[in-house]
């Protein structure tokens, strides 16, 4: 048994300014929508994504682009960027991004994602692609410490982000045992995870309701879908790049 893992959960990204990353593995959640449209569309074809802080530095990115090779979609204050793709996981999809790099920037998620550069390994997570990513944690990672970091929301806690993280928390305790060494956030959000079904967790959180009203509920509901995908999006260069882990 695997008891050498130190598993803490960020409640935020702006708690990163307290951490030291060097040396330790970095895996970040905006489960509505960043990080779950950041997986789907790698799991859907795209051959990259580069997620960057804003719109200008999505427009310089492309600008080094070949025209018909990217697609640029994001958000600021979960209005879709004028001229860009929708940001949530079904529509980019529809939109076509299957061979294409993903050029994608959001107010929180891709922000989360550039504030991990430190780190000795990046990845994104989302409750998709938590069971192959967890895999991948306990075996590539054996003596690493792994910070779990929630987006949230310009400085404030997101019930989604938390309890995406309990979710690979619990994930965690079933390949690690109970023993393992989990901080107290870590068990609160396994705590708030395990104490509730995750799609009327998600219809019924702050964000998701917003969004719900929005006339996203269907995207919700999708992201609310546990391990479906096994793609575990690794950043790679200031691109996350697609590793496929099937677990045993």
């Amino acid at each position: 048994m695997i008891l050498n893992h130190k598993i803490h959960v960020l409640t935020k990204k702006e708690e990163l300014d307290t951490v030291r990353l060097a040396g330790k593995v970095a895996v970040v959640l905006d489960v509505l929508f960043a990080t779950s449209t950041m997986v789907t569309a790698l799991a859907r074809g795209a051959t990259a994504v580069v997620p960057v802080p804003d719109e200008a530095a999505a427009r310089a990115v492309a600008a080094g682009l070949a025209p018909g090779s990217f697609v640029m979609a994001g958000e600021l204050y979960a209005k879709t960027i004028e001229g860009f793709a929708p940001p949530t996981p079904l529509a980019l999809v529809e939109h076509g991004i299957a061979g294409r790099r993903l050029v994608y920037s959001t107010t929180n998620g891709t922000v989360a994602m550039n504030a991990c550069a430190a780190a000795a390994e990046v990845y994104c997570g989302a409750l998709l692609n938590g069971r192959a990513l967890v895999e991948r944690l306990v075996t590539a990672h054996r003596d690493q410490t792994v910070l779990l970091i929630c987006a949230g929301s310009m400085n404030n806690f997101n019930f989604e982000d938390f309890y995406g993280a309990g979710y690979l928390v619990d994930l965690l305790a079933a390949r690690l045992g109970e023993h393992a060494d989990f901080s107290d956030a870590a068990r609160a959000a396994r705590a708030l995870y395990l104490n509730g079904d995750p799609e009327p967790s998600l219809l019924g959180c702050r964000v998701g309701r917003m969004m719900a009203e929005r006339g996203l509920e269907h995207e919700v509901r999708y992201a609310a879908q546990l391990s479906t995908l096994d793609v575990v999006p690794r950043l790679q260069d200031r691109e996350l790049l697609a590793d496929s882990y099937l677990p045993a």
